[in-house]
């Protein structure tokens, strides 16, 4: 179908659907019969439901609460050969809205998250921080080599930063190769996670991937439909990496149904992909609010290219907040142009220059939410579907008290390196950290749309 994007849409309008239907075949009551379906508001992300196919729409309804408590009821049952392990990786802009919701400090919500996901019969819990670092070293070195690249092959750059779906989805689908060679080969934080924990943590517990039921918590739903992509399934086993996206949202809804509030809930200190050790306090990445990709590829390029040292990082926000940009200037040029692109109508104007050969930027961070991730569809809206700014305010202020950890510190991730993935230049480190992005279809023919 057309991208309903080349319309106007109304910012408050919204078709929701239920995410299973009364005839989906589990109707077995038990202790979480009298959850809510999940309603999965697929017009408020970027990645809207005109361009899905029916199996699509399918198996991204499956992915909400239920199919969570049909793991955890089949695990109560004798047949212990039907068994899953259940493992939720948390992603950090997820964090700092059941802080604010719950008025606890983000330390303290983790471990409370965790203990309430173990009250319900998780076996692990995990942080995707790990993941982020893989993601950003990865997209680090990619861009230095792009860049090194640019004047013999006509796409190196700009190159575009690969971790939001919604964005990678539009790309895909309705932008061609025109912005697809541009996209950085480096999975999302999420997808590396999978790979994380359905091959090394698989390995590490003697585990056949498709024993472990792999659920992420994420700020957005675009994350579901990054989930079932072709490319993150291992037909070996017959298992994706990620099997179930949940959103903030969906998790308070189900405190909500067992009337619990996180608050009341025991500290369980969140788990470590490594032995038997735990993680500590909650870090997170440079960046106001994302994961901090621009920031970092910024320093590195700086470092690698120009043998500069750059510590603090200079915003000049140009049509409005959401669409900025950061130079480096040396010997009075300059020598590197980055921004950050956030929500549709900043994309659809880069995209536009990029199409009319205007582009001055090396580097892109494109996010398809106003305001980041931390603004995702699934944690920063009120009941009514509208934007919770109150909300989005105070998750922004916990976000930014969290301490930065460089991903080069991680001397979990530099034995990870050598260990599993056989050194930083390996085949292996192509094969699980990096995928492919190309046009599925033109469905659009004029990308001069006015908003």
């Amino acid at each position: 179908q057309e991208c309903s994007k080349k319309q106007k849409n109304d910012d408050t309008q919204s078709t929701s659907v239920d995410a299973l239907s009364s005839s989906d075949g589990f109707e077995e009551k038990n202790e979480f019969h009298t959850l809510a379906n999940a309603k999965i508001l697929l017009s408020d992300c970027l990645a809207c439901d005109n361009c899905m196919t029916s199996e699509e729409g399918a198996r991204v309804f499956q992915q909400n609460q239920k199919e969570l408590f049909r793991i955890l009821n089949l695990n109560k049952k004798c047949d212990t050969s039907k068994h899953k392990v259940l493992a939720v990786s948390i992603c950090p802009q997820s964090l700092p809205y059941f802080a604010a919701k719950f008025n606890l400090s983000v330390n303290d919500a983790a471990k409370r998250l965790c203990g309430f996901l173990k009250s319900l019969g998780v076996h692990y819990v995990f942080d995707t921080t790990i993941a982020a670092d893989f993601s950003i070293l990865e997209s680090q070195r990619e861009f230095v080599q792009r860049y090194q690249r640019r004047n013999q092959e006509e796409h190196a750059l700009p190159m575009f930063a690969s971790a939001c779906p919604g964005w990678i989805r539009y790309a895909e689908r309705v932008l061609t190769n025109l912005v697809t060679s541009h996209i950085c080969t480096a999975k999302s934080p999420q997808q590396i996670m999978g790979s994380l924990v359905k091959g090394y943590f698989a390995r590490q517990q003697n585990l056949s991937p498709d024993k472990i039921f792999h659920v992420i918590v994420a700020p957005c739903y675009d994350k579901k439909l990054e989930a079932l992509r072709e490319d993150f399934y291992t037909a070996l086993y017959n298992s994706q990496e990620v099997d179930c996206v949940l959103t903030s949202g969906e998790i308070a809804q189900i405190m909500e149904q067992k009337n619990v509030s996180l608050k009341d809930v025991t500290e369980v200190a969140v788990d470590s992909l490594f032995d038997e050790t735990k993680e500590g306090d909650v870090v997170r990445h440079d960046g106001k609010r994302s994961d901090g990709y621009l920031e970092h590829i910024f320093k590195h390029a700086a470092k690698e290219l120009f043998g500069m040292d750059v510590k603090e990082i200079t915003y000049k926000a140009l049509k409005n907040k959401d669409f900025q940009e950061v130079t480096l200037e040396k010997d009075g040029e300059t020598v590197l142009r980055f921004a950050a692109a956030y929500g549709f109508r900043n994309i659809q104007n880069m995209v536009l220059k990029l199409k009319k050969g205007k582009f001055l930027y090396h580097f892109v961070e494109v996010l398809a939410c106003p305001g980041g991730c931390l603004n995702g569809k699934g944690q920063a809206q009120t009941e009514d579907g509208k934007p919770d700014k109150a909300l989005l305010n105070q998750m922004e202020e916990v976000y930014a008290a969290i301490p930065v950890r460089l991903p080069e510190t991680n001397m979990h991730v530099q034995k990870m390196y050598q260990d599993w993935l056989e050194g930083m230049d390996s085949k292996k480190v192509q094969e699980t950290l990096h995928t492919k992005y190309s046009a599925v279809s033109q469905t659009a023919s004029n990308l001069d749309i006015k908003w």
